[in-house]
């Protein structure tokens, strides 16, 4: 799954467009008197870190004022649960009082956690875009859940930038259960119904500079109820990088990043996900990989559910330093109009597999009360395919083919 099928379960007209310009305490406020509103929009701050800051300097503020030589009293649990999510480009899904009372469910940490990824990656983005605003889009999906999806378009560096984020549950269609099936799951249903609930971060950024690679990560938990009670339960994800130039510093350091964040779990896990990653994405009709790879692994349920929590947990947390770098580098490098049509080209090759291939999108779509809005949120805004294309040999077109037919281990 490796776009994330999850974010696109949603049904009706549940959603609420948000535009992200005002401190995200305002914004909560305005979230939730016009959530009952036939207008349903209001607006946010993407540079949410802004808000932070002021909030600590504040509390600073009130500590110097205090006198008393006294501590403070200890911050409640709750307090410090409904501060953390303060943080968040909308209120969680499930809602403060439910994660609160299931704090220690390994449900309630995931959605804790892609909540602020996604936060983190907006905010990065929107600084490195110098200007860009967010919709933030809240939705409810009838069958069970809903989801929180992030989408910047048309910003001064990036084309596209879209980051959802999805919890929902419910029953498994019976399409998605042979999938699972055919993926080696021995699933014990119901009259043909398995329980479900799933959650997960998921991105795609494609930038506008065709020397700034586009990136793509989901990061996701998966957990079932079979016929007997017995609960199955797994993560996923990955992170990879697709540049429509290969420039060999970057795709060094966008590998490395990935590797120092597996190393800390286990010295096999970045030559496996590697591998992994570069098997997926492999375009089969056309014989090249999408990207220069990065990390994949789906099924992930071993050696327990707290160590791969803290294993996707790295994994996410290494998204902004592996890749808004390489973003700063090269935002601002000249290009001719031959590149941009390279780009163009490269992109097409994207769209192939994310509509071909892709199991999140096929999960996706079959899922019931799929969003299709957020499933397509992938693809960029513009793409191009020419008959027969074919770069001169010895291009620096040709040298990033080269590397999509070959794989290369760039780090040891």
């Amino acid at each position: 799954m490796s776009q994330l099928l999850l974010s696109a379960v949603r049904a009706g007209s549940g959603g609420r467009a948000l535009r992200c310009s005002c401190s995200l305490r305002a914004a909560r406020a305005l979230h939730g008197s016009s959530s009952r509103s036939s207008q349903g929009r209001s607006l946010l701050m993407a540079a949410g870190a802004a808000m932070v800051a002021g909030l600590a300097a504040g509390y600073s503020h009130f500590q110097r004022a205090e006198m008393a030589p006294r501590s403070l009293p200890p911050v409640s649990p709750q307090g410090e649960l409904e501060r953390r999510c303060e943080g968040f480009m909308a209120p969680p899904v499930s809602g403060l009082q439910e994660l609160q009372a299931h704090r220690a469910d390994m449900k309630t940490q995931m959605e804790l956690l892609i909540m602020e990824t996604q936060a983190e990656v907006c905010r990065a983005l929107a600084a490195a875009d110098g200007g860009a605003t967010f919709i933030v889009d809240s939705w409810h999906r009838t069958e069970g859940g809903g989801g929180v999806s992030c989408v910047l378009q048309d910003g001064n560096v990036f084309e596209k930038a879209g980051v959802n984020v999805s919890v929902v549950h419910g029953y498994l269609s019976e399409e998605s259960i042979l999938q699972m099936k055919s993926r080696g799951k021995n699933l014990k249903t119901k009259d043909g119904k398995l329980p479900f609930c799933a959650m997960g971060v998921s991105s795609v950024i494609h930038p506008k500079n065709p020397h700034v690679p586009t990136i793509h990560f989901n990061y996701r938990y998966f957990e079932i109820e079979e016929e007997d009670g017995n609960k199955q339960w797994w993560f996923g994800g990955g992170t990879d990088l697709t540049p429509t130039y290969l420039n060999k510093q970057d795709v060094v350091h966008f590998h490395q990043t990935l590797k120092d964040a597996c190393d800390k779990h286990g010295a096999g896990y970045y030559p496996q996900f590697k591998k992994w990653c570069d098997d997926y994405f492999f375009i089969k009709h056309r014989g090249e990989r999408r990207g220069v790879g990065g990390i994949f692994f789906d099924d992930l349920d071993s050696p327990t559910k707290e160590e791969v929590f803290q294993f996707v947990e790295s994994c996410a947390k290494a998204v902004v330093p592996c890749y808004i770098p390489i973003v700063e580098k090269h935002k601002n490098d000249s290009f001719s109009p031959e590149d941009k049509l390279w780009q163009q080209l490269r992109r097409g090759r994207y769209v192939e597999f994310n509509l071909v291939y892709d199991r999140g999108t096929k999960f996706g779509l079959a899922t019931p009360g799929s969003r299709i809005e957020s499933i397509l949120m992938s693809l960029p805004l513009t793409a191009r395919w020419e008959y027969m294309h074919s770069p001169p040999p010895d291009s620096k077109e040709a040298e990033i083919l080269n590397v999509l037919r070959e794989p290369k281990d760039w780090v040891q």
